[in-house]
């Protein structure tokens, strides 16, 4: 199949192959949308089964950066960027190789940090390109942007939770699917505010160190759509809710961090039918890249980071989410076609 004839390419601006026989790069970077500004998304490493599966899921993800910064009202497109490998493949000539790649696209791509990187690997593409943002070191540094994503999660998990089960989050159970970066900063936020946590993860210490932290009991990665709780928080990789897992789910609420939660549209639908309330993803997960927008915005004014940008920005934010989980019930349509209406319509604005 061609990339145009994919049906996640729709619309891409453009799709950049990079190959560096020194390091051993072999990187996509897509460009969904510059119509509100340069394209701005995470790099995300991980073993790909092939080069297709990596192509797609850098066009899926890079059209959702698009939705997601539209909505989160920050002044970027969609861009992402995508490296096939190991962990164990990491190398600093690597992210330098990565680096380069992101330079020669001259301002059209920030990059920051997604599933498989960390600032110090970051630290190593600055070298080679001034787009790069999500550092630890520097008066405009924004560090890790997970917390930030985290936060905002749990601010809109305490959303729906108020909206379906008229309550705070003290004794609601929640099943946090992946316990990463962004699902282990949730569950500690989660737990301070005296929910029950089940927790998965692929990796089963990762779960466990959790576990000792929070009380969280831990499931098998499958068996985490069989639990009873109300709410389901995905926070690993996409695709996690399918016609099969949601008729396995008991919650009321779908809410997490993870991107293209849905495995299609006809998802969605379902999940509507079914009385399940939605938060979709690239509404209540947008807390990082705002993070990400406010280190740009402060390397672009040669200012420091502003922590009460970013807190307005997110709590506008939940505001969106409640407006588009309040358009859902008046217009009785599915919340992710609402939240698509509300991007598309300020990128073609734009």
């Amino acid at each position: 199949m061609s990339v145009f004839e994919s049906a996640a390419f729709e619309g891409h601006e453009g799709v950049h192959a990079f190959f560096d026989a020194a390091s051993g790069l072999k990187c996509f970077i897509a460009i969904h949308s510059t119509a509100r500004g340069p394209a701005a998304g995470g790099c995300r490493m991980w073993a790909y089964d092939s080069e297709q599966a990596a192509l797609d899921d850098a066009m899926r993800l890079s059209r959702a950066m698009s939705y997601k910064n539209a909505v989160a009202d920050i002044p970027f497109g969609g861009g992402k960027a995508v490296i096939m490998g190991e962990a164990a493949a990491k190398s600093a000539a690597l992210f330098e190789a990565f680096g380069r790649a992101v330079e020669s696209l001259g301002g059209q791509y920030w990059a920051a940090e997604d599933v498989g990187l960390t600032p110090a690997d970051l630290a190593h593409a600055r070298t080679a390109s001034r787009f790069i943002a999500g550092l630890d070191a520097g008066p405009a540094a924004s560090g890790d942007p997970s917390p930030v994503t985290a936060e905002g999660i749990r601010r809109g998990i305490a959303l729906c939770v108020r909206r379906a089960l008229g309550r705070d989050l003290a004794e609601v159970t929640i099943a946090i699917q992946g316990v990463g970066h962004v699902g282990a900063s949730l569950a500690d936020k989660l737990t301070a505010d005296g929910a029950v946590l089940t927790v998965s993860d692929v990796n089963p210490a990762a779960a466990e160190a959790v576990a000792a932290r929070t009380g969280a009991k831990v499931v098998a990665p499958e068996a985490i759509f069989d639990v009873d709780a109300q709410v389901f928080a995905p926070c690993a990789l996409g695709g996690a809710v399918t016609a099969q897992t949601l008729n396995r789910l008991k919650a009321t609420i779908i809410a997490g961090g993870a991107n293209n939660q849905l495995a299609g549209p006809d998802v969605g639908a379902a999940v509507y039918e079914r009385g399940v309330l939605y938060a979709p993803d690239f509404v209540i997960n947008g807390g990082g890249i705002i993070n990400i927008a406010a280190e740009v915005r402060a390397l672009d004014r040669g200012e420091a980071y502003d922590p009460a940008w970013v807190e307005a920005k997110v709590a506008r934010m939940i505001e969106t989410l409640d407006e588009v989980l309040a358009r859902s019930q008046a217009e009785r349509r599915p919340a992710d076609d609402i939240a698509i209406e509300i991007a598309k319509a300020r990128i073609a604005a734009a």
